[in-house]
């Protein structure tokens, strides 16, 4: 890492694969140099159950960021948790 680089809180993305919210927070994370690790919760059934008990919801895109969970595309939680 540069010394320019500022230190990223982490960031993960439960998505499935026919979500278009989630496919547009991805693009949004690419076009903000956000670096993300996505998790298809249609694949992962512990991650699915995980996000249910976090939010108490099983819609996606769920996004963690640090140990804060957002429940869909909300561009300015989002924005205000990573500092842009």
């Amino acid at each position: 890492m540069s010394q320019i680089e500022i230190k990223q809180k982490k960031v993960v993305l439960f998505t499935t694969p026919t979500c278009s919210w989630c496919r547009r927070t991805k693009q949004y994370f690419r076009e903000q140099k956000v670096r993300f690790k996505e998790v298809d919760v249609s694949r992962d059934r512990a991650a699915a159950n995980d996000i249910r008990r976090m939010t108490g919801q099983m819609g996606v895109p769920v996004i963690l960021i640090g140990n804060k969970p957002i429940v869909g595309f909300d561009k300015p939680q989002i924005d205000r948790l990573l500092g842009l």
